[in-house]
């Protein structure tokens, strides 16, 4: 299956289909609000995603590029086309598109009392099949502690607070805890 990545804009013929996806893949506490995440999306340091196979569309991924730090912030395949290899394609072809790069994403915490608990398993199990390491580290954003999973070295609070301050800007990273904590 050969899986491309072609970027999002309001004029995407998928775009209302990966809005959809967006509100349902990530509950609220964990999403950004969706007309923010296309507006960031026009700078040069971020690339928003549409995760195609031939012409089919399959998902979303949404990364956040900063010096030698690649940061997928959020990835998601459709419900319908789960379990088919789109997720290892597209982080594949991630891990072609960032080659070099420190790549890195959040996950939610293995916590036994969650609701997901289950998925939250499977997802660990996804990327560390996909090579993403556990790198041992945490990840405040907003309300909720993520544990961070990355490829090609680990990132230090300082390279995140810088990725993030110039995604977010002055305002924004005043008003939103976003930090790597021990």
């Amino acid at each position: 299956m050969s899986i491309t990545l072609k970027q999002v804009n309001k004029k995407s013929a998928d775009y209302k289909k990966i809005k959809e996806l967006y509100k349902k893949a990530f509950p609220a506490n964990e999403r950004a609000p969706f007309f923010v995440l296309s507006s960031k999306a026009k700078k040069p340091n971020v690339d928003f995603w549409g995760i195609y196979s031939d012409k089919k569309w399959a998902g979303l991924m949404y990364v956040v590029n900063e010096a030698d730090l690649s940061y997928i912030f959020y990835f998601a395949v459709s419900e319908t086309e789960r379990g088919k290899g789109f997720g290892s394609g597209a982080s594949q072809a991630a891990k072609d598109k960032y080659a070099g790069q420190k790549i890195f994403l959040s996950i939610e915490q293995l916590d036994e009392e969650a609701e997901n608990y289950d998925q939250r398993v499977k997802r660990k199990q996804f990327y560390e099949r996909n090579g993403f390491k556990d790198l041992n580290m945490k990840l405040k954003e907003a309300s909720v502690t993520y544990d961070l999973f990355g490829i090609g070295g680990t990132v230090d609070a300082k390279e995140y607070e810088r990725l993030m301050g110039k995604y977010l800007g002055k305002l924004l990273s005043k008003l939103i805890t976003m930090k790597i904590i021990k």
